[in-house]
């Protein structure tokens, strides 16, 4: 299940970009953000100085500051936003790869039934959340 705190992200990552901050506009001020999307302003702080620690947004100081996006929004997907603020997509660990481990009560891997519908799982939502970038939510938000 998505936590607040990445529809949060999610939420401002997409204004952000459908507001234009790419590299060469200007940044978009936390205030805009917080308003336009109706999110508490200190949960957000929190929230944008994980994504600029994880390289997805940057910050500027100053009467003209705010946030862009680090990289174009083509090329952020919803599946690199998840797993920085919730980590690994997978919903048990045997089948993470980023965070693998052993379940704790299997018997065998390689038959378990569990662990292969888990499996398909992941695979899917990793393709559709990796294949889905801010730009293609800002296009379609923009033209809603």
């Amino acid at each position: 299940m998505l936590t607040q705190r990445s529809r949060y992200a999610l939420r401002a990552l997409i204004f952000i970009a459908r507001a234009g901050g790419a590299s060469d506009s200007p940044p978009v001020p936390i205030s805009a953000i917080a308003a336009d999307q109706k999110l508490p302003r200190k949960f957000l702080e929190i929230i944008l100085l994980e994504l600029k620690n994880g390289g997805l947004v940057e910050s500027y100081r100053g009467k003209m500051g705010g946030y862009r996006l680090a990289r174009p929004a083509a090329q952020i997907s919803f599946g690199e936003i998840i797993r920085l603020i919730e980590g690994p997509l997978a919903l048990v660990p045997c089948v993470s790869l980023s965070a693998y481990q052993r379940c704790s009560d299997c018997f065998e891997e390689t038959t378990c039934a569990i662990r292969k519908v888990m499996l398909v799982v992941r695979e899917q939502t990793a393709a559709i959340l990796d294949h889905t970038s801010l730009a293609d939510l800002s296009i379609e938000l923009v033209a809603a």
